[in-house]
């Protein structure tokens, strides 16, 4: 099931255990994030990221883990406007068994993905989406931390300081550790923490709009 104009399908599929397999996405463009889990083996959920170093690369999204790289996850192949490669790997194609992948593409005013470096100051960096964010989703790619979720439900003003940790159990955590702003056109970091601005500290997110204009139909 694919939306174009929301830039997301839901895709499932019978693995093969075969290199150079490919499953097709429906986006109709190159999709920005991948996020695949078999259904029907305990594994790691499996992402991949338009900024992750290599097509070699991953990160699970149900633990900590910093960056890691197999060629037989994606492959060493970039997906297309049609289709994701995946490899031998037990986690995206081991043969008979069942996946389904989460498949997002970026669609302008509505939801960005990308990355920023962490400066390691409490007047953190600024990274720019085109629009004020009602849900962002972080993590750091050169350390391991956690995958944190911020939205402007629970924080409905800055700061935005409660979050929630995908690859975690945890209750609701609110405090000073995890800090953001929501602006117009993007989000600040309002901390210096190594889960979300360490210095030099790579990270990737994804980032949905609070009102995404682009479809919007006027009254």
């Amino acid at each position: 099931q694919a939306n174009t104009d929301a830039g997301f399908s839901i895709v499932t599929y019978t693995g093969n255990g075969l290199a150079g397999a490919t499953y097709g996405h429906g986006l109709g463009a190159v999709p920005a994030m991948i996020i695949t889990k078999g259904r029907d083996v305990v594994d790691n959920w499996m992402t991949r990221h338009k900024n992750y170093s290599a097509n070699t690369s991953f990160i699970e999204l149900n633990t900590t883990n910093a960056e890691g790289n197999a060629t037989d996850v994606w492959n060493n192949t970039a997906p297309t406007s049609s289709v994701i490669s995946v490899g031998t790997g037990g986690t995206v194609n081991s043969n008979t068994k069942l996946y389904v992948s989460y498949c997002f593409a970026e669609i302008e005013g509505y939801s960005k993905f990308g990355s920023y470096t962490g400066n390691g100051s409490a007047d953190g960096t600024f990274v720019y989406t085109g629009f004020r964010p009602a849900w962002v989703m972080t993590k750091v790619t050169s350390a391991t931390n956690q995958w944190q979720i911020h939205d402007n439900k629970r924080n409905t003003s800055n700061v935005v300081n409660k979050f929630l940790l995908a690859n975690a159990t945890d209750a609701e955590n609110t405090g000073t550790g995890v800090l953001l702003d929501f602006l117009s056109n993007g989000f600040k970091i309002r901390v210096s923490g190594n889960s979300i601005n360490a210095s030099s500290a790579s990270y990737i997110y994804m980032a949905f709009a609070e009102a995404p204009f682009k479809y919007a139909n006027a009254r």
